[in-house]
């Protein structure tokens, strides 16, 4: 277990989407292994936060699905210490329930007239998924133009990964690209699987606020998280180990 820091301190965890409920666990277990601390935890995606940290807003931890936007503020000197990996994801795709596409493999996304729900360019999701995209396109089977297909298929580009998952949900759209965990963790949602040598693992990554009013107690708080305590939440709820 990490030190206790000194009691009355609050720690504000900007974080991804897609580790709303790992935090919600995170919160509940290092609140109670160390007394006086409180977390607040606003999610959303790790672009966006990552603009707000340049603004001024007041956080004291960032958390990213990836390691670009931690390291975009630690090369701005906006942190206090370099990047953390602290968990590794995958992708896959998810269909509503009643799959209307009817897509049954990822070479089903380039079909004519299937509604494809992405995040925005600046969306760690985004990325991601590009180099999935390109991947697959390499494959046997799959048309030569498979990426302008799918890209052609995109129907609209919401915040957050999390956001992509309502909407495939509500059956507002018939296929969207998103990680293993919140496929996992939805309702009324089928998954497609990806080829497992096309797949694109995803990095999370850490990092203190160079503004932070508490820094020894928000770098206490990152080494839990990429700590056994922090792990053995992150496992239960899907994700891994960063990748090497």
């Amino acid at each position: 277990m990490a030190p206790s820091p000194s009691s009355g301190i609050e720690l504000t965890v900007y974080a991804a989407a897609s580790l709303k409920g790992v935090l919600a666990r995170a919160e509940a277990a290092y609140e109670a292994a160390n007394a006086g601390v409180t977390l607040t935890i606003s999610t959303d995606s790790s672009a966006a936060l990552a603009t707000q940290i340049e603004l001024g807003a007041p956080a004291d931890v960032f958390l990213s699905a990836d390691t670009k936007n931690p390291h975009a503020l630690a090369a701005a000197g906006l942190t206090d210490g370099d990047p953390v990996a602290f968990a590794g994801n995958e992708l896959t795709i998810i269909v509503p329930a009643a799959n209307p596409a009817r897509i049954i493999t990822p070479a089903d996304l380039a079909g004519e007239g299937v509604r494809i729900i992405a995040a925005g360019d600046e969306v760690p999701i985004t990325r991601y998924a590009e180099r999935l995209v390109a991947n697959l396109a390499s494959l046997d089977g799959y048309p030569a133009d498979f990426g302008a297909r799918y890209a052609a298929n995109i129907v609209s580009r919401e915040d957050n990964v999390k956001a992509v998952v309502a909407k495939v949900q509500l059956g507002e759209g018939d296929a969207g690209i998103v990680y293993r965990t919140d496929a996992a963790a939805a309702d009324g949602l089928v998954v497609v699987d990806v080829p497992a040598g096309a797949n694109v693992p995803a990095t999370y990554s850490g990092v203190v606020v160079g503004a932070s009013r508490h820094p020894e107690a928000a770098r206490a708080f990152l080494g839990w998280l990429a700590g056994p305590g922090g792990q053995a939440i992150l496992v239960e709820l899907g994700f891994g180990p960063p990748p090497s």
